[in-house]
């Protein structure tokens, strides 16, 4: 690789920062472009399980091995599966003996800017437009500010990447499905009592075409996330605790308690997803990794795994590839195929969420992935 390369980096999530920090490894500077004006200006979101075969080899590539195990939760990875009338249908009997630790989105972000050079990232760069110099160069303009010109641009600016439309007319599509997010804070002193109910993991909820899904964070946080299957606007008009708990009358207690026990701060998210098999004709001096390349479902913790494969990839074939467009040519070739099945899945799984017999599926899918063989 020519290590005089122009690269930007437009987004500082994840994928973004793992990027960066394999070509930093090996010699190679790019500069990261992040709209946000400080790494804690908004949370960040939840917990996230890092599998061995693509999150984890992707930090092992990154040199952040021993980092990533100081923030890695494994015995946080256990999951429990209720009915909305409480009864327990299934818990796993090792939550702490899989190969998939949680970790918190915020610690891990973290680890990633603490193994980059501090003028690595330029915050509050909210990328205005993307302009071609006509050589095969690219400038980045921030109002009237411009940067560049680049020799690669990589958009790994997620779900709404300003990047994406100069190589694809795709946009992300309404699942069907919002979840309102809520939180309980110190749970494990203030209210223990709902720290057993979802246990070392993750509990779910089930029943009557809504549920409720509470995943253990890291500090003694519960994260809950409420689903409804609704119109993509709906989720603006139930933004209180009171409007939400109403939507599970008739629920067991111990379950309506996560309400009555979360903090007033609710974020509506409505879920999107880009088609399964997205993909784009090669232009050079572009590419995507991450939500802006494949935007799926959370459901299957496939995302931020799928992201930072994506920039270990990237990296290796641009350190490996003397040729620019070469390399990213094959890394979009590989990666379209690659994601795939988890795209598929990730698709499956929404579309059946909140049926009629969801739970049944929740819980055969529970017995098979996490029951001992």
């Amino acid at each position: 690789m020519n290590t005089s390369l122009r690269i930007a980096i437009v987004g500082a999530g994840p994928g973004g920062l793992t990027l960066a920090r394999i070509l930093y490894r090996h010699g190679v500077h790019a500069s990261v472009f992040e709209r946000e004006r400080s790494p804690l200006e908004r949370p960040q979101g939840g917990t996230l399980d890092l599998h061995a075969e693509s999150g984890q080899l992707a930090l092992q590539r990154a040199g952040l091995e021993d980092a990533f195990k100081r923030i890695a939760r494994y015995e946080d990875q256990g999951s429990r599966l209720m009915d909305q009338h409480g009864r327990l249908l299934f818990e796993a009997p090792n939550p702490d003996a899989g190969d998939r630790p949680e970790v918190d989105r915020t610690a891990l972000r973290q680890a990633l800017l603490d193994s980059l050079p501090p003028d690595c990232v330029s915050w509050g760069a909210s990328v205005t437009g993307v302009r071609s110099t006509g050589d095969e160069r690219w400038t980045l303009h921030q109002g009237a500010l411009t940067h560049g010109p680049f020799d690669l641009v990589v958009g790994a600016d997620g779900a709404w990447s300003k990047i994406r439309p100069l190589l694809s007319t795709y946009q992300p599509q309404y699942s069907g499905l919002t979840f309102i997010e809520f939180g309980i804070d110190d749970a494990d002193r203030q209210h223990p009592h709902l720290a057993a109910l979802v246990g070392r993991g993750t509990l779910q909820v089930a029943g009557e075409a809504r549920a409720i899904i509470v995943q253990r964070n890291a500090n003694a946080h519960l994260r809950g996330y409420a689903i409804f299957r609704v119109p993509s606007d709906w989720g603006a008009d139930h933004l209180s605790l009171p409007a939400l708990k109403a939507q599970f009358h008739g629920w067991h207690p111990q379950v309506l308690a996560l309400f009555d026990a979360a903090n007033e701060t609710l974020l509506a998210r409505p879920i999107h997803a880009l088609p399964v098999g997205h993909r784009w004709s090669h232009r050079q001096g572009l590419t995507l990794i991450g939500d802006a390349a494949h935007l799926m479902s959370p459901f299957g913790g496939e995302g931020v795994n799928a992201a930072i494969l994506d920039a270990a990839e990237l990296a290796q074939h641009l350190l490996e590839t003397p040729d620019c467009s070469s390399a990213v040519q094959a890394y979009e070739n590989h990666m379209f195929e690659r994601v795939i099945p988890a795209a598929q899945g990730s698709a499956e799984a929404a579309a059946i969420q909140l049926s009629h017999d969801s739970l049944a599926l929740s819980l055969a899918h529970l017995h098979h992935h996490l029951t001992p063989q």
